[in-house]
Formats: structure tokens, sequence, C-alpha cells
């Protein structure tokens, strides 16, 4: 499965969820819709299957830029740890 990504909104804050796989080939579409959904975002992650190592960096940004990431999954979680201990 590749992703999906399904859009839902309070009036306040838009919340993405992704469903699927992503990949760096996604990358451009998610900036794209951070950039629409700002500044209160939230990046659904529970039903991500599996991110590459470009998504993790991505993810990382968006945390710091203030983007919720909701239901992040452990795997996801601990590569992200990882990759913040290298810089």
């Amino acid at each position: 499965m590749t992703l999906k990504i399904e859009t839902a909104s309070d009036g306040r804050t838009t919340t993405l969820r992704l469903i699927g796989r992503i990949e760096a080939a996604h990358l451009a579409e998610l900036q794209t819709q951070a950039r629409r959904h700002r500044p209160r975002l939230v990046l659904d992650l529970d039903d991500v299957t599996l991110v590459d190592v470009a998504v993790v960096r991505f993810l990382i940004v968006c945390e710091a830029e203030g983007i919720e990431l909701r239901h992040c999954p452990p795997y996801i979680r601990e590569w992200m740890d990882r990759e913040r201990s290298r810089e």
C-alpha cells in the first residue's frame, strides 16, 4: 500500500491522517499539505506501516516546528531519537 492522506478539521486544528507507507517521494506532497494547514496541524501516524530515513528526518523537523505527531509508532519514535542524537 502506498500513502493515503485523510484530512479532518475542527475549525481550529487540522489533522492529516497518514495511512500506509511514507517514502521520500511523498515528502513534497506532505510539505505542501503542512504549509497549507498551518499553524495548527496534527499528523496522525496511527496507520503508518513503514517509513524511510528521509521521512524520519522530516518528522523531526515537523515536531521542531510545532506540528504534533499523534499516535507515533514506537519504532518511528525510537528512530527519530537515534537521528536526533546523531546531529
